[in-house]
């Protein structure tokens, strides 16, 4: 294996997807998908679909059962009320620490396939109030990885500095402007395709749509 993709089965880890088999064969791609008691479980559906769609066949789903029992936000629960984020605090839908634990869990089985990629699609371009979507926490988490493991472990962030307008048009340059507009999971209601609408992760994926094409996705 030359590299782990972390899928959650939406907009960004579906193009990274797309992204790490292009530079590699699909059976040199593996690709991992956490259940940690989201509310929108039917991501990890999405997820297992868009690796048959790209041919990977290495697809592992872990159990991060625990989670709940550390923590409390609005994408675990099924009842809570999602808000945006205001000023400078953040958004009821942040999980904390999530991609700390999703990192480390996919360069430990990195390890174990030989593998030296890992692909997320954290960015901060069209950044939301998650503190580990940010390039100095990927720098950070990078650095405690290779020191844990005592592997040359590169995170791959191909979305870090890119607007979801010109991750559209990366995806129609691709070829797999419609997989990503049909077969993806980004809704906070658990929707598919454009979704409820009316979420924040709806209104940023739309809207980037919008500016790169004229009318929603």
């Amino acid at each position: 294996m030359k590299a782990v993709v972390v899928l959650s089965g939406g907009q960004d880890s579906a193009m990274c997807l797309a992204l790490a088999v292009r530079k590699h064969a699909a059976d040199e791609v593996a690709a991992i998908t956490f259940s940690y008691g989201q509310r929108h479980r039917l991501e990890t559906k999405f997820a297992r679909n868009l690796a048959r769609r790209f041919g990977v066949k290495t697809h592992k789903v872990v159990s991060l059962g625990f989670y709940r029992h550390l923590t409390s936000n609005a994408l675990m629960s099924e009842n809570g009320k999602i808000s945006a984020r205001k000023g400078e605090t953040c958004p009821n839908t942040v999980v904390e620490g999530r991609n700390a634990f999703f990192l480390l869990a996919a360069a430990v089985w990195a390890k174990e396939l030989g593998a030296d990629e890992i692909y997320t699609g954290v960015g901060e371009a069209d950044y939301s109030g998650y503190p580990d979507c940010r390039e100095v926490f990927i720098k950070a988490q990078q650095r405690a990885i290779r020191l844990a493991l005592e592997r040359p472990i590169k995170i791959i962030t191909p979305f870090m500095h890119m607007s979801k307008a010109d991750e559209w048009l990366l995806a129609e340059k691709l070829g797999i402007r419609k997989v990503i507009e049909d077969e993806t999971l980004t809704c906070y209601r658990g929707i598919p395709g454009k979704g409820c609408g009316r979420c924040p992760a709806c209104k940023l994926r739309n809207c980037g749509h919008r500016l790169a094409f004229g009318r929603g996705g």
